[in-house]
């Protein structure tokens, strides 16, 4: 059977379903023998390495799923993208200004992240965005750039303002960003006392809004940054205190993943009118941070869907730069240094969470006698007649008249006017009409609305070994759709639809919305177990956001994380990995003392021996095993 569905199925195939080719941006393909490669540089295609063949190397060094995998070398292409792009639509449009990208830390917090960016952004001056007093701190240790810019954002104390006017006084190009107007006069008290003219910039509330799950971000009422009138008391404070001289840099933010260019021409718009006015006020200026929002073509529909974007990179930094040229060149103002604050397009790529499925709940049809037992209920027979009078034709009307009839047979069962095996046998019947309603529906000219979601009603659920909650929040929180496909068996086809269910005991722990290129899928194609086999899943561009929102639910704790480094000969080397939490680490987290927990279990044990309960070389056993349980993995391991 193996050995047919090899020879009717294709890769060709497997790309098409999975469409990788849509939202891959190159990075990942299918081999010829069916496994997904990850390709580090689109032009040089001939150089891969296959997934399966990390996660072999992973058991090798006793690594067990979930992990989540990171390519460094997506993250350094990414960075180098962003720069060319950039660097060749000044080029192409004669602009006298600079590039500098930031990237802000919230996006990915962890060290390897801003390790990576700081190390292999540095021949571009790549600099950091920080919003909180603990991002600051870090940036600062790792930033050894005095070329890079350091975007401070976020609400500050006086701590906060101190230790970035202690970086400017070290040489960095250290911007602090009004976020609100008390803000200001504590910059300027606090920089006299230390001795240093602060580089200050200024973020403003834009009335465009953009589309997506961000829009808030942006307009008259978000949450963020100076309206016009509390911008022109900030300009009057400064010329009073004789530090205009010091406004620099005007932010403003229009909101992650912009999935429509024409809301970024709309703010870059508005954000220019702005930069205009500041420098007829006297204000040097010279920086204009656009902030975030290029987004990341998930679902690989190139539209202006929530998941995806309906422009290039290219295409967003010609926008930018020619919005700027046209607006300041009516008012003869300087090219300003663009910044821009992309973070989820700087890191999606480079991180992948794999998964091993451990269990699955099969959709099975019963077969069906040819006729019900003529004792039984008249609601059953009428069921039964709807089954075998089905055609193409009625369709419609045998969905609604099974739905009917089951629900009023489910009703004589809580009454007890039917038993238990003629319910069994009436859902056998019902399912069995489902069926065939989803195998014949596309042949209708027009599929009902109540017939849409039929398939997910009869998918197989596939438990897999991982928490939604913790690696990927937004998929629960806000329903965000990540790529999710098997890493290989693609060279066969995939016979089963199905659903995805993690290992909380939460109804909420499941997957059941996937990307399509054209519109959204409430099942995932996938293939049938193998006895004493591993099957993968990869879930895809989980770089940004999913790790620092992560969170404990059912005490699931970090993943094990491994990097690797893909070099030009196609090796690679693992070039780090961290072990994922232990149940003593998030015990520790929601404040239980690991110690103490062993302490008392062992005095429970004893007492157990006491009692008569066990027996001291059974308490042996039982100590061995909790200690082995604290110390263990959160996660399912075989």
């Amino acid at each position: 059977m193996r050995n047919e569905i090899l020879n009717r199925w294709t890769v060709e195939e497997a790309r098409e379903l999975y469409g990788i080719r849509n939202w891959s941006a190159g990075y990942f393909d299918i081999s010829a023998d069916g496994n997904v490669v990850v390709t580090p540089n689109p032009k040089r295609p001939d150089v891969s390495v296959s997934i399966k063949a990390i996660i072999e190397g992973m058991r090798e060094r006793g690594l067990t799923m979930p992990v989540l995998l990171r390519i460094e070398n997506l993250l350094v292409t990414q960075l180098a993208l962003l720069h060319d792009s950039f660097r060749a639509a000044m080029s192409n449009f004669d602009y006298k200004g600079d590039y500098r990208g930031v990237y802000p830390i919230k996006v990915n917090q962890q060290q390897q992240v801003i390790e990576a960016i700081t190390r292999f952004g540095r021949s571009t001056h790549h600099g950091l965005e920080v919003g909180s007093k603990a991002e600051l701190i870090a940036a600062i240790s790792m930033l050894n750039d005095k070329e890079a810019c350091l975007i401070c954002n976020g609400y500050k104390d006086e701590e906060f303002i101190d230790l970035a006017l202690y970086a400017v006084k070290m040489g960095y190009k250290c911007f602090l960003v009004v976020e609100m107007p008390s803000e200001l006069p504590m910059i300027v008290e606090r920089s006299k006392k230390v001795g240093v003219k602060p580089n200050i910039g200024v973020r403003l509330k834009l009335s465009t809004k953009a589309g997506g799950h961000w829009t808030e971000s942006g307009g008259d009422r978000s949450i963020f940054g100076l309206n016009i009138s509390q911008l022109i008391e900030a300009v009057d404070y400064l010329k009073d205190n004789g530090m205009l001289e010091c406004l620099k840099l005007l932010h403003y933010h229009l909101g992650s993943q912009i999935p429509n260019i024409r809301d970024i021409r709309s703010a870059v718009t508005e954000g220019c009118r702005y930069y205009a006015e500041m420098v007829k006020e006297g204000a040097p200026m010279g920086y204009l941070d656009i902030g975030g929002g290029l987004a990341v073509d998930y679902d690989g529909s190139k539209t202006n869907f929530v998941n995806s974007m309906n422009y290039t990179l290219e295409e967003y930094c010609v926008d930018i730069i020619e919005v700027i040229i046209s607006i300041l060149g009516e008012n003869n103002i300087a090219h300003p240094t663009i910044v821009t604050e992309s973070g989820r397009a700087t890191v999606a790529y480079s991180s992948i969470l794999l998964v091993n499925v451990l269990d699955i709940a099969k959709f099975e049809i019963v077969s069906l006698p040819e006729q019900v037992n003529e004792n039984s209920h008249e609601l059953m027979k009428n069921l039964h007649e709807v089954l075998k009078s089905m055609t193409l034709k009625n369709i419609q009307e045998c969905y609604n008249d099974a739905i009917y009839y089951r629900d009023e047979i489910r009703q004589l069962f809580k009454h007890g006017e039917i038993t238990l095996r003629e319910r069994s046998v009436a859902e056998n019947i019902f399912w069995n009409i489902m069926n065939i309603i989803y195998k014949e529906r596309n042949k209708m000219s027009k599929i009902p609305p109540e017939l849409e979601g039929i398939e997910s009603a009869l998918a197989d659920i596939y438990y897999c070994n991982f928490s939604v909650f913790q690696s990927l929040p937004d998929s629960w929180a806000i329903g965000h759709l990540f790529p999710i496909m098997p890493i290989h068996r693609l060279n066969e086809e995939p016979l089963r639809q199905a659903t995805i269910a993690d290992v909380t005991c939460d109804c909420d722990g499941k997957i059941d919305k996937f990307i399509d290129l054209h519109d959204v899928r409430n099942t995932l194609p996938m293939h049938d177990l193998i006895e004493n086999e591993e099957y993968y899943l990869g879930v895809f561009l989980v770089g940004a956001y999913q790790e620092t929102l992560g969170d404990l639910h059912n005490l699931m704790g970090d993943t094990n994380i491994v990097s690797v480094h893909i070099y030009e000969d196609g090796t690679y080397d693992f070039v780090r990995e961290i072990d994922g939490d232990s149940v003593a680490d998030v015990l520790s987290y929601v404040e239980y003392d690991p110690k103490t927990l062993m302490t008392n279990f062992r005095s429970i044990a004893e007492q157990a021996v006491k009692d008569g309960f066990i027996s001291p070389a059974e308490r042996r056993q039982i100590i061995k095993k909790y200690e082995s349980g604290l110390s263990g993995y959160t996660y399912f391991e075989r």
